[in-house]
Order: C-alpha cells, then sequence, then structure tokens
C-alpha cells in the first residue's frame, strides 16, 4: 500500500473520484512542479481503483514523442481497439485513420474525439474505467485536445479522467472548465517526517539545509541528501531552480557508470518510446558494441532506470533530461542519427530524428519531414503537419522552398484556430515568397486573421483589386476567397453601393451558376436591400436542392442576411444535420448562430435557448470568440424577454468580453439590441431607446444598415413610451426608403408595427389592421406583440371592451412561448382594463434544464439514445441518464409519451 506524507487531503480527493465512479464520472487536473508528487497521487488512484475492480487504462508523455500524432490516445486505447467495429462507421473510419489503420478522405478531429467518448463508454459499461494520464504537457497535442473533449463529458459515464500537468507547459487545458488540484510544497512537518524516512543520521545543519533548499518538494527531500553527501551541489549551486538543481544531482550519477552503460542511456532518452529493443539496437550503433540488457544494471542499481519487460523507463522525467542534457552535441546527433536507422521502417520516426541528427541544413531531410506533415493532416493531426512544417523550413536549402512550407504551415494553424501562431509564421515566410499566387495566398491569410479590424471602404477596395490579379493568374477558387471575404466586410461595415457593386460584379463573373450558394451569400451581404429580392426568390426555387452541409450553410447565411427567416430552417436544418454527422464543428458552430436568429424572430424561443447554449458552448470549445459573442447576446435578450434582467446584462457584459478588441459592428449591433430589448422588457424606455438608437447612428460602433431594420418595432415602441416619436419616425422614413427596394419579410414586418405605433390617431386603427391583417403565420411572438400594442392603444382611447380581446390574445400568446416579461405586461394592461388573469402556470418542459429539453425534443422526434449522443457529441449514456432524469419531472414513464408532455416545445 503507497503510503504518502502530507497528501491526506489530496488523497482523499482522489480515492473519492474512485470510490464514486459507479455513480457518477468526473475528470481532474492534477498541477504542480516537478517532483511535487503528481505521479505518486496518481499511483494512488491506481491502486485504489485496483482494489475497487475498477479497470485502469494509462498512458504518460515523453518528450521526444510530441511530435508522433496519437502517440499517447494510442497508449490509452490499445486494449480497447477490438470495440471499435462497434462504432458508427463516420467515427470508426475516423478513430482507425488517425491511427494510421484506415485511409479517410477528410479527417475531423471532432469525430476522432466522439469516437473515442463512446469507446470509452463502451469499455465502461462493462466495467468502471479509471483513465490515467502522467506528464500530459509532453503528449501529442491531438491527443491532448481529445481527452479535453472526453473530460467534459464523461460526468453521466462511470469513468473518471486524471490529468496530470508540470507547470510552465502550456495546453489546450488550460482555459478550460475541467477541474484541477494543485500540488504545493509539504508543510514542515510532513516534510520532516518524509527526510526522516528516507534519511538516516544526517547532521542538524545538513538536515536544515536539505529541508531549506527542498521547500517542500518530495523529490528533492529523497534526492538532495545524497547529492549533498557526495558534495556534488555546491553554494553556487543553491542559486539553481530547485528542478535544475535535482537535473544534476541525477546527472552525478551518470559519471560512476561505465562509458557503455551511458551511452545506452543516452540513446533511450533520445527515444521517442520506451521501447527496450530500439534503445539497445541504437546503443550498439552508438558504443560500436553489442547491447544487451545487462548493459543496464548499473544504471538501474543507481535508481535512475527502471525495466518493466520489454520497456526501459526513466524513474523520473528530469532523469532523461539530465541525461540528454548532459551529453555533449556531437554525442546527442548520433544518438539521434542511431534511431534514424533504427525506426527505419517509420517514415515518421525517421523523419523526425534525421531532423534531429544534422547540424545543417538538408532538402532531402525537408522533403521527408513535409511527408511527416502530409500524413499527419491526413490523419487529423494538423498540430504536428504544423510543427513538421515549420521544422521542414528551418532545414530547407533554399529560401524560397522554405518560405513555401512556412506559408503552408501557417495556412494550417490557422485552420486549428491558432492565430497568433498563424501569423508568426506568415511574417516569417514573406521576405522570401516568390511567384504571384503565393504572394495572393499570404495576402488572403493576412486578411482572415485581420478579420477583426475594420479598416473600411479602403480594405474592401484592396481585396477586390487582389481577386482581379488572382482571378487573371488563374486561380478562381482563391479568388472568390478574396471575394467571399470583401462582401462579408461589406455586411460588417456599409462602404457605399459603389464597392459594394464592384464585390456583386465580380462575384457574378466568377460564379459557377445563378443559383451557386457562393454566389447567393456574396449577393446577400454585399447588397443585402438591392438584391434581396433576387436573392429571395432564387433561394425559393433551390429550397429542395441539398448541397453539402457547407453550402447548405450557405443558403441559410443567404435567407437570413436579407431577413427571410422563414426560409432559413429549410437550409439551416440540413445543414447542421450534415455537420453534425461529418464532425466539422466549427462550421456547426456557425450554422447554429445563424440558426438561433431564426428561432427568436420565428418565435420558437424554446428552440432559440437550447442552439444559443450549444452554439455558446461550441464557439469556445473551438475557439471562435466572435460567434461566442453572438450566441451570448441571444442569451443576454433572451433573459431579458423572460424577466430575468440582471442575468441579461451580465451575459451581455460576457458578450463584449468575448469579442474583445474585434471592431465588426454587427456584432456589436447583436448586443445593443439585446441591451435594449433588457431595457424594454425592465420598463425603462429612455434607456432602451438609447441602446437600440446606436444601430441607426451612423459613426456609432453599433450601427449596421441591415441589423437597424431587424429592431424598428423594439426602437418604436421605446419612442413611443418614452416620447420620442419624431426621432423614430426618422429613422422609419429611412427604412421605408430600403424597403422599397426589398422584399425582406421581417424588414416589412417590423415597419407595418412601427407604422401602428407611431401614427396619429386617425391613421392608427387603419395600420393596425393592416399589420395584424398580413400573414403572420411564420411569425408569432411579432403577432403577439403586435396584439398588446393594438390593445394598449385601445386602451389607452377608453375603448375598455374592445381593448381586453387583443390583450387576451396576447397574453395567452405569450404565455405559450415562454415570455414571461411580455405576458407580464399583458397582465398589467388587462387588469389596468378591469379584468383578472390567472398566473402563468408553466408547463412541464420548462421544469428542465436545457441538456434536458434539447435531448427530450431529439428523443420524441424518434431519435435513439446513440442518434441524439451522435448528434449533441455526448456518450450515449449520458444521453440516457438525462432522460431519466427529465421523465419525472414530465410526469412520464415512457418515451412514447415525450411529444405530448413537450407540447410545443416539442417542434425542431
Amino acid at each position: 500500500m503507497i503510503t504518502l506524507f502530507g497528501r491526506d487531503r489530496e488523497v482523499a480527493e482522489l480515492e473519492g473520484l474512485v470510490d464514486r465512479i459507479r455513480e457518477r464520472g468526473d475528470a481532474l487536473v492534477v498541477r504542480g512542479v516537478p517532483g511535487i508528487g503528481k505521479s505518486a497521487l496518481l499511483a494512488v488512484a491506481t491502486e485504489r481503483a485496483e482494489a475497487r475492480d475498477v479497470m485502469v487504462s494509462s498512458a504518460s508523455g515523453v518528450q521526444s514523442e510530441t511530435h508522433l500524432p496519437f502517440a499517447g490516445l494510442h497508449q490509452l486505447l490499445r486494449p480497447m481497439l477490438g470495440a471499435a467495429d462497434q462504432l458508427p462507421t463516420p467515427q470508426r473510419e475516423a478513430l482507425l485513420g488517425a491511427f494510421g489503420m484506415a485511409e479517410v478522405s477528410h479527417p475531423e478531429p471532432f469525430l476522432v474525439a466522439l469516437a473515442v467518448l463512446n469507446l470509452l463508454g463502451e469499455a465502461a459499461a462493462q466495467q468502471p474505467l479509471l483513465i490515467v494520464v502522467d506528464d500530459l504537457q509532453w503528449l501529442d497535442r491531438p491527443t491532448i485536445e481529445v481527452l479535453g473533449f472526453v473530460a467534459r463529458r464523461v460526468r453521466s459515464d462511470p469513468i473518471v479522467l486524471l490529468m496530470a500537468i508540470r507547470d510552465g507547459y502550456p495546453t489546450t487545458l488550460d482555459d478550460s472548465d475541467v477541474p484541477e488540484l494543485r500540488l504545493g510544497g509539504l508543510d514542515p512537518a510532513a516534510a520532516e517526517a518524509l527526510l526522516d524516512a528516507q534519511t538516516d543520521g544526517l547532521g542538524v545543519g545538513m538536515r536544515w539545509r536539505v529541508l531549506s533548499e527542498a521547500a517542500g518538494n518530495p523529490l528533492a527531500l529523497v534526492e538532495l541528501p545524497l547529492a549533498l553527501d557526495a558534495g556534488t551541489v555546491t553554494a553556487e549551486a543553491g542559486l539553481l531552480p530547485l528542478t535544475a538543481r535535482l537535473e544534476r544531482a541525477f546527472a552525478v550519477r551518470l559519471a560512476e557508470l561505465p562509458p557503455h552503460t551511458s551511452g545506452l542511456l543516452l540513446v533511450a532518452a533520445a527515444n521517442d518510446g520506451h521501447d527496450l529493443a530500439d534503445a539497445l539496437a541504437g546503443g550498439t550503433m552508438v558504443t560500436g558494441a553489442e547491447m544487451t540488457a545487462e548493459a543496464l544494471a548499473p544504471a538501474v542499481d543507481a535508481g535512475l532506470v527502471e525495466l518493466h519487460e520489454q520497456a526501459l523507463r526513466f524513474r523520473h522525467p528530469l532523469v532523461r533530461s539530465a541525461i540528454y542534457h548532459k551529453a555533449g552535441r556531437t554525442d546527442r546527433l548520433a544518438a539521434h542519427a542511431a534511431l534514424a536507422r533504427v525506426h527505419g521502417r517509420d517514415p515518421d520516426r525517421r523523419a523526425w530524428h534525421r531532423a534531429a541528427a544534422i547540424a545543417h541544413r538538408d532538402e532531402s531531410v525537408a522533403a521527408e519531414l513535409e511527408g511527416v506533415a502530409a500524413r499527419a493532416r491526413q490523419r487529423g493531426a494538423i498540430p504536428v503537419a504544423v510543427t513538421a512544417l515549420r521544422r521542414a523550413a528551418e532545414v530547407s536549402e533554399e529560401p524560397t522552398a522554405g518560405a513555401h512550407r512556412l506559408l503552408a504551415a501557417a495556412e494550417l494553424a490557422f485552420e486549428l484556430g491558432r492565430g497568433d501562431q498563424a501569423a508568426e509564421l506568415l511574417t516569417l515566410a514573406e521576405p522570401s515568397l516568390v511567384g504571384e499566387l503565393r504572394r495572393a495566398r499570404a495576402a488572403w491569410l493576412s486578411e482572415v486573421l485581420e478579420e477583426g479590424r475594420n479598416e473600411g471602404p479602403a480594405r474592401i477596395r484592396r481585396l477586390v483589386t487582389t481577386a482581379e490579379a488572382v482571378e487573371a493568374a488563374g486561380d478562381r477558387e482563391l479568388a472568390l476567397n478574396f471575394v467571399r471575404a470583401a462582401a462579408i466586410r461589406c455586411w460588417w461595415t456599409d462602404p457605399g453601393w459603389e464597392q459594394r457593386r464592384r464585390v456583386i460584379a465580380l462575384a457574378e463573373r466568377l460564379a459557377a451558376g445563378e443559383d451557386d450558394p457562393e454566389l447567393l451569400m456574396t449577393l446577400a451581404t454585399a447588397g443585402p436591400a438591392e438584391r434581396g429580392a433576387d436573392v429571395i426568390e432564387r433561394l425559393t426555387k433551390v429550397r429542395g436542392a441539398r448541397p453539402d452541409g457547407a453550402m447548405t450553410r450557405l443558403l441559410g447565411v443567404a435567407a437570413s442576411t436579407v431577413g427571410a427567416f422563414d426560409l432559413v430552417g429549410d437550409f439551416m436544418d440540413a445543414s447542421i444535420a450534415d455537420l453534425r454527422t461529418q464532425g466539422r464543428l466549427g462550421l456547426l458552430t456557425q450554422a447554429l448562430s445563424t440558426q438561433m436568429w431564426r428561432q427568436v424572430f420565428c418565435g420558437d424561443w424554446a428552440g432559440a435557448l437550447l442552439v444559443a447554449e450549444e452554439a455558446e458552448r461550441l464557439a469556445r470549445e473551438t475557439a471562435q470568440p466572435r460567434w461566442q459573442a453572438a450566441a451570448l447576446g441571444v442569451l443576454a435578450l433572451l433573459a431579458g424577454l423572460r424577466g430575468e434582467e440582471a442575468r441579461g446584462l451580465a451575459l451581455a457584459a460576457e458578450g463584449e468580453r468575448a469579442l474583445g478588441t474585434v471592431a465588426i459592428s454587427s456584432a456589436v449591433a447583436i448586443l445593443q439590441h439585446a441591451r435594449g430589448v433588457i431595457a424594454l422588457c425592465a420598463g425603462r424606455y429612455d434607456e432602451a431607446f438609447g441602446h437600440l438608437w446606436r444601430l441607426f447612428e451612423p459613426g456609432d460602433a453599433a450601427h449596421h444598415q441591415i441589423w437597424r431594420q431587424w429592431v424598428i418595432s423594439e426602437l418604436a415602441e421605446a419612442a413611443v413610451a418614452a416620447g420620442l416619436q419624431e426621432r423614430a419616425r426618422r429613422a422609419v422614413a429611412e427604412l421605408e426608403q430600403v424597403a422599397a427596394r426589398t422584399r425582406s419579410p421581417l424588414l416589412h414586418l417590423g415597419l407595418r408595427h412601427a407604422r401602428a405605433l407611431l401614427a396619429d390617431d386617425a391613421d392608427a386603427e387603419a395600420l393596425f389592421q393592416t399589420a395584424l391583417s398580413a400573414d403572420l403565420s411564420s411569425w408569432p411572438t411579432a403577432r403577439a406583440r403586435l396584439l398588446l400594442a393594438h390593445g394598449m392603444w385601445l386602451r389607452r382611447r377608453r375603448r375598455i371592451q374592445e381593448a381586453r380581446v387583443p390583450l387576451r390574445a396576447a397574453r395567452d400568446a405569450f404565455d405559450v412561448l415562454g415570455l414571461l416579461a411580455w405576458g407580464e405586461k399583458a397582465r398589467q394592461e388587462l387588469r389596468a382594463a378591469g379584468e383578472a388573469s390567472d398566473l402563468r402556470v408553466p408547463p412541464a418542459a420548462e421544469l428542465l434544464t436545457s441538456q434536458e429539453l434539447h435531448i427530450a425534443r431529439l428523443a420524441a422526434s424518434g431519435l435513439s439514445n446513440r442518434e441524439i449522443g451522435q448528434q449533441l457529441y455526448l456518450s450515449h449514456r449520458t444521453v440516457s441518464t438525462h432522460l431519466y432524469r427529465a421523465f419525472p419531472k414530465l410526469g412520464i414513464t415512457s418515451r412514447g409519451q415525450l411529444r405530448d408532455a413537450l407540447g410545443d416545445t416539442s417542434r425542431d
């Protein structure tokens, strides 16, 4: 039984996770400096698991192994890979492709992650599973990202995931919401007890020095007495960081080893694995003598390494680094050259060791590393591909070849969401780039890296000019990239019709056809008013078409941009389903962000909440702050409509923080829209008008030519209550000119509402009737708000009996929609009209958490738990757990009762 000094609290926490594993899963990151006891704590958890009949799967990172794609994941899953055949086909292919065991055409990292989650879940269903990962900071990045994905989703499975990370090594888990346990030094009493248990007869002075220099570090308390006793740690060494002193303490023991043992240890330290046979083969080449395991006996006796069957493991990672860094440069190069020959049949390992074995440029090595990058990309290990291309550039003989490789690395880094790394690589590449198209590729990458910089018309002119040059050079796809970028910038900030017309003309020249999704999106974003009617007509014509998920998304975006939210669902439902199946979470996040506004404007408020929460979560996970800010804006607006003012304002502030310094007016407009609605629902009409007016004020950061069209009814409502009708009438007059050129349903809907609110008494009645007689079947919220406004108008003119009819209808509609703030407003108006209302009885569905409701809706539509899990990137056991909790809240006992229990919230 393992006993740790001074770690009772930490041991209890880890053992508690293991003891509760059958009730719920969990994940924990254990952090601390080298030697602080992370590995010892993981060993305690492992011992506890074995005693509790919990299966254990473990892996440990090796510093020289970080460039091997999914190597750490393969360590963990090797015992379970036989069950991969049970996975859905896309997941199985993605996982086997990641391990180089199958060919995949378009690898998606999140499909690999979902496959791992399901594989672990199936294994845990047979026997609870403890996953132990030591030195996670040295695992390959694709593995770390998969583990982060799993860590956030194991709560409902009998799985505990423990990960130890050394301080000072950034990983993708640093800013995650995975719980952490930080290890500090032992308290003085525990430190003394550990020291006394390890040494015998230390003098008072020596004992004090060890305790002082160790600072509670358990490994130091064990190792420093040996080094001090041997006289190898000098007074000057005491000025070094503790890690360096420990490395020196281990390195001293090397001097006592036979030369052939030292040479063999250096090869093992340079190797990217634990295989004993590889180390012996490399050692034989380096020393010139036949190496056997017996050559390691002196190192085992010195406590530097341990032999486990056919594996050679260093006692601590500091031992490995001490051996490697103590060796001379020539010896290290020789060790890597030997290992390149040892790994001759593994092209990736051979290439890495060849690159580490040279001190000069070598084009053949650069070419091999380029091959490593291509294979890594094929397996979905983009971070490894970036590293390989960067190293290939460093050893390239020709500057132009190196620049080309750096540019390719920068493009992949951007694909990963690593804008800082992409910008650095691009800066290194640009001076040596040769050729118009390569320079254009660099310009395109620079554009997407700087999308948050708003330079107005000048930037758009440069983009169009570059697109025309690239078209002339024969690269249509790259030219289209520039055109799309110019169109999106037109959407963010209006550069004027002349610039937008030039963008549209070039897009039409490059388009594959008049119904090309990319063309329709460009027409919508660059000319939403001028070409809106054309876009709506073409979208209506292609409603039945089903291109792939990415292209269908563009059609949905085009519909939303011109205000045809009633058409958005036709495209987005199909796009979201495809993107989920393909595991393309980056594009899925963007599709959900369009879908949530369709649900907001078309009155599916329960659905909007679910989609916005998922979009916000995925935007964080895929590092897309602009889309995260948009989702937070919707969540803020929804909170205001439910009367949760404080929560709404907090969400809007969080959206601003997510946006940071990005100067995109459409993003700012969304947050101002949310703040305006929150103030409107709280009865602060002057404040509401101020927030919304910013969208109409040229020069304001929130000014947006299109988004202002969608808030005109709220602006008019605030203006009437605040006595600011004249300013609102000016805004309506401006939009009347726009409405004359476009069929945008949302704009015309809002204008009919605003006209009635702002009209003189003589005209208002007819305008209300006109607004209410329009086809509002796709716009239930707009209809309810019109009814409320009409009822309020009638009551204020003392037409009490007539007022009660629309007020009752508005109250009932708001109750069904779940819009509590407006529902309460309707009740107040009815009371003022002499009629009492019953309190709203929340439907059972409102008792569910968002996740439970999302899963229940999908189950009500007929999907199985496995199918729901694939859609939401959860294990099927997690889905089952949520349904188990939802059933009693809904008062039902079977899946077949879900649709009736959910009522209107069951629609997708």
